[in-house]
């Protein structure tokens, strides 16, 4: 079953982001882009350098109105101590939410429940709340921030210019197409 046009659960929870606590709801996350960028738990192997790719990245994010929230079902406490021990985690300037409950996790069917942790899951949510795309991969594989970068772009702009769809590998200022009767068989 597909999860695009699925609104985001309703969530309260805490988070890590500047050395501080703070409680984060889905309401924080309405009215602009976000990726929920799920992995399966703190102090592992493929983790830390998916995260330091998108930390390296947020910046850029952030310009075109795009939050991070980096999720795993650890808790708040745990993201502390990573951070605090972790050169590569103190990199890190986007919100750190902590689900320990799998309340996330189970919400963007991401929950791998035997084991207590999520899938590596990246969403891309609208201002409106909803999943408009997302990508599931083995846990053993890392994500390209660089990629998922260029797909937020390509949904803003398809969500800015309706009429207009962006083949691959598009990237902003290169010609998009507008589907016709003519079209109908490539999209």
């Amino acid at each position: 079953m597909s999860l695009i046009n699925k609104s985001v659960v309703e969530f309260t929870v805490q988070a890590f982001l500047d050395g501080e606590f703070k409680t984060i709801t889905k309401q924080d996350t309405l009215g602009k882009w976000s990726v929920f960028f799920f992995y399966p738990a703190d102090f592992t192997f493929v983790c830390p350098t998916e995260l330091e790719d998108l930390a390296g990245k947020y910046e850029e994010f952030k310009a075109i109105g795009c939050e991070i929230y980096s999720v795993s079902c650890d808790s708040h406490f745990v993201h502390k101590a990573w951070h605090d021990t972790s050169k590569t985690i103190q990199k890190i300037r986007y919100p750190m939410l902590a689900d320990p409950t799998g309340t996330l996790a189970r919400g963007f069917d991401v929950m791998i429940e035997s084991e207590g942790m999520a899938e590596r899951g990246s969403f891309i949510v609208n201002p409106e709340g909803k999943i408009v795309a997302y990508e599931v991969v083995a846990g053993n594989i890392g994500r390209n921030a660089d990629e998922l970068f260029r797909r937020v772009q390509a949904l803003q702009f398809v969500a800015e210019h309706g009429d207009q769809v962006c083949p691959a590998k598009w990237k902003p200022g290169a010609e998009t197409l507008k589907p016709s009767l003519d079209l109908v068989g490539l999209i």
